[in-house]
């Protein structure tokens, strides 16, 4: 029986005050969240249950939950370099993963300040990569996932690596040379696609298998941009991205680190199984003894103090505590109706201006202006004929381009969105106009490409600042707009359909 004194109490979200975005997943969102009582400060990852259904995610964040609980059981000092679960709890609507805060941001991040690493800062955080991951696949975890946005950085700059959803748990962990996934008690699941597009090893295109040896591919994609700035990788579409990996078509610059030059090349590598490490049977001895480390003890990593990239200096700490003291300042706890619109910006009152305010005069204002406009404002559908044709007629001045393009109809509201399909994505202009209709054109070549079916069973659920999701009967559109406006948009659509069908 547990003692009064060691008996661990459910959470409930009304015991955290949450404050700002951190993060946004495909199915999830990360708020900075303060513990009432203790007052200590969490990442807390929200999953809708709604969309996790939808979707037929239960087994991803079931797995994160499984890979995170056995991480923080062998958690020790020799190998701490994974966020901490420190426990779950769910209401209605949302699933909700209390997590170590990292302070400092993710590596990315960093990385973008600084624009390159020098040779010594790649090293130490190579070092601290390899030893979590030797840690992880001794564990049977291979993450699968592997890139700058997924290593985080605490407080005093050391790593934490995090998003286990594409994860898998091994139920023995094999040498490279048995195969593809061995995941408990389950068949390897041939035809899906996980990972990142740069970072995706080439086994993972060809047989949709991976191994262990498919973060060690990823690891060398990750030195390769901390030195360069950029992974090795690159392309113009995802399509010859994946061309490029598969036939190993990547440079050096004639500056790059000899030794730095000498291991990539011996992770990037086609045949998995040849891969610097692969063949290791406890650990990895022999990526350890590679002169890239000669200098580093792996076991008192943690203790030591990582090195500063000379432009970094003034990019510590750009996730510091001074900066959250306002936003908990008079919040409410709990993730309730009020205080998402709080933190997703629901509250448009302040820009209250309509296209039916602007005067006749403004048909002569600048093309520019006409589109910020009608990007940002709230909608107002006309109330009479009258109406209309004023408006259309402002449209007709300022707008033309895309006036002509959705058969003339009056556009309510218009902007620049990302239109999601697979793992391809391509930038349409959004245009909701009367009727109601809803049309996606490509601005590079003013061509209409569609519409998205507007009915009384339309619904759109914004799922952060910038993504957001169309459902219609038929099929769900992933949508992300680029300057944060996805809650706009949401609101939009609903008014346009209230108006229409009620």
């Amino acid at each position: 029986m547990t003692s009064p004194s060691t008996q661990v109490l459910k959470k409930c979200p009304n015991d955290f005050i949450f404050g700002r975005v951190l993060g946004e997943g495909s199915f999830s969102t990360v708020y900075l969240a303060k513990d009432i009582q203790t007052e200590k400060e969490f990442a807390i990852k929200v999953c809708e249950k709604r969309h996790i259904i939808r979707e037929k995610k239960q087994q991803y964040v079931k797995r994160e939950k499984e890979v995170l609980l056995l991480l923080s059981d062998h958690f020790k000092i020799s190998a701490p370099f994974f966020v901490k679960l420190f426990c779950t709890f769910h209401d209605e609507d949302s699933l909700y993963f209390v997590l170590t805060r990292a302070t400092n941001g993710d590596l990315l991040s960093f990385l973008e300040k600084s624009v390159k690493f020098e040779l010594e800062v790649a090293r130490f955080y190579l070092a601290e990569l390899i030893h979590a991951v030797e840690h992880m696949h001794m564990l049977g975890i291979i993450h699968r996932d592997l890139k700058p946005e997924n290593i985080l950085l605490t407080h005093d700059r050391h790593i934490l690596i995090t998003d286990f959803g594409s994860s898998k748990i091994l139920s023995k962990l094999p040498s490279v040379a048995e195969g593809g996934d061995q995941s408990q008690g389950t068949n390897p699941r041939r035809g899906s696609f996980v990972g990142s597009p740069p970072f995706v090893s080439p086994e993972m295109l060809n047989e949709k298998e991976s191994s262990p040896a498919s973060d060690l591919w990823a690891i060398g994609c990750i030195l390769y941009q901390m030195i360069e700035g950029n992974p090795p990788f690159q392309a113009r579409s995802d399509y010859a991205l994946f061309q490029k990996i598969l036939k190993l078509e990547f440079d050096y610059p004639e500056d790059f680190p000899t030794e730095a030059k000498d291991f990539i090349s011996k992770l990037l590598v086609l045949n998995p199984n040849e891969r610097l490490g692969a063949q290791d049977s406890e650990g990895y001895p022999s990526i350890k003894k590679h002169t890239m480390f000669k200098t580093l003890e792996f076991e008192s990593l943690y203790l030591a103090t990582p090195p500063f990239s000379s432009n970094l200096k003034d990019a510590v700490n750009c996730d510091s505590k001074s900066d959250d003291l306002d936003e908990f300042q008079d919040a409410e706890p709990g993730l309730g109706g009020q205080q998402l619109s709080r933190l997703l910006g629901l509250q448009l009152n302040d820009e209250n201006v309509t296209i039916s305010e602007i005067p006749v005069q403004t048909a002569n204002a600048s093309n520019a202006r006409s589109t910020q406009l009608l990007k940002r404002t709230v909608v107002n559908i006309p109330e009479n004929e009258q109406q209309l044709q004023l408006r259309l007629q402002v449209q007709q001045e300022n707008v033309s381009q895309w006036h002509a393009l959705v058969d003339k109809k009056l556009i309510l509201k218009q902007g620049l969105i990302d239109k999601r399909k697979g793992l391809f994505s391509r930038r349409r202009m959004l245009l909701l106009t009367v009727g109601p209709n809803l049309y996606y054109v490509d601005p590079s070549n003013m061509v209409l490409k569609g519409q998205i079916p507007f009915g009384m069973t339309l619904k759109a659920e914004a799922k952060n600042f910038k993504n957001f999701h169309v459902h219609t009967p038929g099929r769900t559109y992933y949508l992300e707009d680029p300057e944060g406006f996805a809650l706009e948009w949401c609101k939009a659509l609903e008014e346009v359909r209230k108006h229409y069908y009620h």
